[in-house]
């Protein structure tokens, strides 16, 4: 489906994959499958995730599955360009916890001939689009939408719907914070607060 990197006249080709979707509908776990067959390809690849992300780890990107990789924590988006050095390919979880530099960064990135690979939610706890991740799917040359299970009726869930009052528009959470929703439940609920 995705393309490896490829020489065309003595030219890298970078570009940039998006992987979206709601809370538990696999898009770490997407992302580090495609960053280890391309560890496996032995490409050069860095990961990076935001600081505040420490739910699991400190240090690795783990999904919801405990499928972990080394990744390097930044504090902006700014700290990518200055830490990424001779690789090919270049990961980044959780997206929209960035700032919105993301979006220039990784298409100077993917100028520089590296494929950049980035997962996020892209809608907030209130169906709202989601930080850098939106641009970023309207830049990319490839857009995975992933989906999760409806934890009401079963349909696909694109929502991710936060159990508790707390307004707050970034709150980290698992299980015990947040579940994911088809349309028709979420509409429901969001209908029965009003």
């Amino acid at each position: 489906m995705f393309l490896e990197k490829s020489l065309v006249k003595g030219r890298k080709h970078g570009w940039i994959e998006v992987i979206a979707g709601s809370m538990f509908s696999g898009k770490t776990e997407e992302l580090i499958r495609r960053l280890r067959r391309a560890k496996y390809a032995n490409q050069k690849v860095e990961i990076f995730k935001p600081q505040i992300e420490t739910r699991y780890s400190e240090k690795e990107v783990v999904s919801h599955d405990a499928r972990a990789i080394m990744s390097t924590p930044v504090e902006s988006s700014a700290n990518i360009l200055l830490l990424v050095s001779d690789v090919e390919v270049v990961g980044i979880d959780e997206a929209q916890f960035f700032d919105k530099g993301l979006v220039e960064v990784c298409n100077k990135l993917a100028d520089d001939g590296i494929r950049v690979i980035v997962a996020g939610l892209d809608m907030d706890y209130l169906g709202v689009p989601f930080g850098p991740v939106p641009k970023l799917m309207s830049i990319a040359e490839y857009v995975t939408k992933v989906h999760a299970i409806c934890m009401r009726c079963g349909n696909l869930a694109s929502y991710s719907h936060r159990l508790s009052n707390n307004d707050k528009r970034v709150l980290l959470g698992e299980k015990d914070a947040y579940e994911p929703l088809c349309r028709e439940c979420f509409v429901e609920d969001r209908n029965k607060k009003k």
